[in-house]
């Protein structure tokens, strides 16, 4: 069954290309150009992926993503013009799965494409067999990508828990910028490491307690681990 792409994208002369390529290369296409539209038709019906601008009318690509994730874990790649680390944050934080920069060539576009049908197909495979890990009293639930710590459930978003499982799954192993990266991110970001950085912030903003020593460890000039003492 071939996959199903939604494009969401204003510039309807970029979006009937990206269509027209996607469409010889096997894939089902639907094209919206507002970002409302397009919101409601991601929830409506089921998508592989969807590629969508940021800047969108009625509604920017931002607050689509936020919206869609509350219902759906639909894959998102970004298509946008804005390529400092921050704006790529912002957008992999909301629940983007990558992201591409304008200008971009269609090359690369389609082989970003392949990249996430493929984790998707690993992921797919590999999910009952998926470890459990857990360290002190903070322990990971695959089904619903939480973390629990003692008896209280901690919402992580999809970025977080990948990053968590791995370095709890590396217990004792510094893990390097770059190791997480390839490992959460799946393929060669060309964002600069310190995105790693940003979301280790976060992820102990939220399992971490007050007063208490980190889960997680700074190792300068290294990287990050989970560590028994």
């Amino acid at each position: 069954m071939s996959k199903k792409i939604l494009i969401i994208e204003d510039e309807k002369n970029l979006a009937r290309f990206v269509s027209l390529e996607l469409l010889h290369e096997g894939y089902e296409v639907v094209v919206k150009h507002s970002g409302r539209e397009g919101l409601e038709t991601a929830l409506e019906k089921d998508f592989d992926l969807i590629l969508m601008d940021l800047m969108l009318p009625e509604m920017d690509g931002f607050e689509v993503t936020r919206r869609l994730q509350a219902e759906k874990t639909t894959y998102v790649m970004m298509m946008t013009a804005r390529d400092s680390v921050m704006d790529i944050v912002a957008g992999l934080d909301r629940g983007a799965d990558d992201y591409i920069v304008k200008p971009f060539a269609i090359e690369e576009l389609l082989a970003r494409v392949r990249a996430i049908f493929r984790r998707q197909d690993v992921e797919a495979k590999s999910k009952i067999e998926e470890p459990l890990g857990s360290f002190r009293d903070l322990s990971l639930n695959v089904q619903n990508r939480s973390a629990i710590r003692g008896d209280e459930e901690i919402s992580l978003t999809k970025r977080e828990f990948d990053l968590l499982s791995v370095l709890l799954n590396n217990m004792n192993r510094v893990m390097t910028r770059e190791e997480l990266l390839a490992n959460v991110w799946k393929y060669d970001v060309a964002a600069e490491t310190n995105v790693v950085d940003v979301y280790i912030r976060y992820l102990r903003g939220k399992i971490d307690l007050p007063g208490k020593e980190s889960y997680i460890q700074t190792v300068r000039g290294m990287g990050y681990v989970i560590r028994e003492k």
